[in-house]
C-alpha cells in the first residue's frame, strides 16, 4: 500500500509528497528528520492523503498535485470535485490564450 500526501506547514504552506508507511513519513516531518522543505516549517499536519495501488501511482499524483495552485488543492482537499474540474478548465483556457 502507497500513499500521497499533503502536509500544512506552519507558515500555511502545503507540501505534497508520497511513501509507502504514511504514519512513518509524517512522524519523521513532524521531527524534522526530512531535510528540505518541511523540516524548516515546522510544526507541520496532515492535511489530506489517498491510498493508492502501486508506487508509480501515489508518485504520478504527487507529481500532479504538485503542479496545481493553490485553490485547486484546497478544493481537491474540501472533496469540492465541480470545484476541482472548474479550476482545470479555466487554467487550461489561460494556457491556451
Amino acid at each position: 500500500m502507497f500513499w500521497v500526501y499533503i502536509l500544512r506547514c506552519a507558515d500555511g504552506s502545503y507540501y505534497t509528497g508520497h511513501t509507502d508507511n504514511l504514519e512513518a513519513r509524517i512522524g519523521l516531518h513532524q521531527s524534522g528528520e526530512c531535510d528540505g522543505y518541511t523540516s524548516k516549517r515546522l510544526p507541520v499536519q496532515l492535511a489530506w492523503s489517498q491510498e493508492c495501488t502501486t508506487r508509480e501511482e501515489a508518485l504520478s499524483a504527487e507529481m500532479q498535485i504538485k503542479g496545481w495552485s493553490r485553490r485547486k488543492k484546497e478544493a481537491m482537499m474540501r472533496g469540492d470535485w465541480p470545484e476541482v474540474s472548474r479550476l482545470a478548465h479555466a487554467n487550461s483556457k489561460v494556457r491556451s490564450s
